[in-house]
């Protein structure tokens, strides 16, 4: 491991969801650890609310980092990243008033790896070829080769 902090990716390239809370469910229930925990993903899921009521994690550009303000203790035993993709996009509060398409939920373990991740992901997402690619990327296993390719 070359010290960076480790994580676990899931990729759903088809949201359905049309409303900003829809989406926030669909990609908690994404979320491995919490597939056969309701209980933990409702927590999940207020823990995300919170935070888009404090200022919305869409960022511009067709993205959105939904994650809670901090580290959600005893959730998951490892950071995991559910990268979601909507086609039409949804409307998000994003800071550039853009629809949102691509989505990174962030669950961490520890305050350290939300925020070690959280600066990866906004890092590689600055690149608008990324961006475009994961736009029409057709396989999950695709769209993880592009994130890991870019250094997530």
């Amino acid at each position: 491991m070359n010290g960076r902090a480790q994580y676990q990716l899931t990729v759903e390239l088809n949201l359905r969801a049309t409303q900003r809370d829809q989406v926030l469910r669909e990609l908690v229930q994404c979320v491995p650890a919490l597939k056969d925990h309701p209980e933990g993903q409702e927590t999940l899921l207020r823990a995300l609310r919170e935070r888009e009521q404090l200022h919305s994690t869409g960022i511009g550009d067709g993205v959105a980092l939904p994650h809670a303000r901090n580290a959600i203790v005893g959730l998951v035993s490892e950071t995991v990243i559910v990268f979601g993709r909507h086609a039409q996009g949804v409307s998000f509060g994003a800071v550039d008033g853009k629809l949102t398409q691509l989505f990174f939920l962030l669950a961490a373990p520890t305050v350290t790896d939300h925020l070690a991740i959280l600066a990866r992901i906004s890092r590689v997402l600055r690149d608008p070829k990324l961006r475009q690619n994961l736009l029409t990327v057709q396989k999950p296993a695709k769209a993880e080769t592009l994130l890991k390719d870019a250094g997530l």
